[in-house]
């Protein structure tokens, strides 16, 4: 039996990444996470891992947020913590991005929001942010380097935060070239 959404405003929290390639499981471990913690009914939280299209698709059951967590080189010291407001959202029908199911990154994911909209008449999230994790390697291996994995408490508590509606105290920035 499927239950009906919560009504209001819902948020979709996805931890993105690959588990095989070191500090780029900060999102997956970060989702798994908060999958343990008490958080409002309004949010759901998904591993993604590395299926950008089932992203794509999640995305279009409508949500007013999104939260996308995912390692970001932004060329800070590795541990860094990063919220980056994402300008534009919106469902723009323009050019439609190459699909590839292997490369579906978070920014392509959002460029073809655009085009899902159109085709399914679907709305886009009104918000998205992008929590992200200086990587100190993303080199094959499992497991979180020390920096990067002490940055993890601190990635569940400022979500946690921005879910109460609060302004974190970490770097941000906002722009829709965030490099993930």
């Amino acid at each position: 039996m499927n239950l009906p959404p919560p009504a209001g405003p819902r948020t979709l929290v996805a931890g993105i990444g690959n588990i095989f390639l070191g500090d780029d499981g900060f999102g997956v471990e970060i989702a798994r996470r908060l999958a343990e913690r008490q958080l409002p009914q309004h949010v759901e939280v998904v591993d993604i891992g590395v299926r950008g299209v089932h992203l794509a698709y999640q995305v279009l059951d409508g949500y007013d947020t999104l939260v996308l967590v995912d390692a970001t080189a932004r060329g800070e010291a590795p541990g860094t913590l990063y919220v980056i407001e994402h300008d534009g959202p919106g469902c723009d029908t323009g050019a439609v991005p190459a699909i590839d199911g292997h490369r579906m990154t978070p920014d392509v994911v959002l460029a073809l929001l655009g085009t899902l909209c159109a085709g399914t008449g679907g709305q886009p999230p009104r918000r998205v942010l992008i929590v992200g994790c200086e990587p100190a390697s993303v080199e094959e291996g499992i497991g979180l380097s020390p920096p990067v994995s002490d940055a993890v408490p601190q990635a569940v508590r400022l979500i946690e935060e921005l879910l109460r509606g609060g302004v974190p105290s970490v770097a941000q920035a906002s722009t829709a070239e965030a490099s993930t």
